[in-house]
């Protein structure tokens, strides 16, 4: 396998506009991926993700660089790097959603990448990218319902 990138689609029932606001801003993270989110949602914007809970040793902060922030079409950034680190090719990896209109709807086509970039030795490579394949396969389809439930509370 060569561990170079993961892609997944999603469909969701919801205008590309309010897809965009849930994947961007830091208060909607909260409800379908992280336990936590702190971030500036503009390109160069810094912060950080929360996986567990936050007064605990064994929670994962996780920070992240906003790269790319086109209202109703893309948002993506740079995260998994060291603490005090500026994210670069060689020290983080990329999340890009793409959003594309579908009828109603809006198709989100996500690609992580940057998995063979980090120089990790083989074992880590594969642990590292099965883990975030996981990781996509559970939340991708949380981001789906969350958005629903948005919706239909509007």
């Amino acid at each position: 396998m060569e561990y170079g990138s993961i892609e997944r689609e999603i469909h969701i029932e919801a205008s590309p506009e309010v897809v965009f606001e849930v994947i961007s801003r830091p208060e909607h993270i909260r409800e379908w991926w992280s336990d936590d989110a702190e971030f500036d949602s503009a390109v160069g914007g810094n912060g950080e993700l929360v996986f567990g809970d936050r007064a605990t040793a064994e929670a994962n902060v996780v920070p992240l660089t906003v790269v790319n922030a086109e209202p109703h079409r893309l948002f993506s950034f740079r995260w998994a790097y060291g603490s005090g680190e500026v994210a670069a090719p060689s020290n983080s990896l990329l999340v890009t959603f793409e959003l594309v209109p579908a009828g109603a709807g809006t198709v989100v086509r996500l690609t992580e990448t940057g998995f063979r970039e980090q120089g990790w030795e083989a074992a880590v490579l594969e642990a590292q990218y099965n883990d975030h394949i996981a990781g996509w396969d559970f939340f991708l389809p949380r981001l789906g319902e969350y958005v629903a439930k948005l919706v239909s509370s509007r």
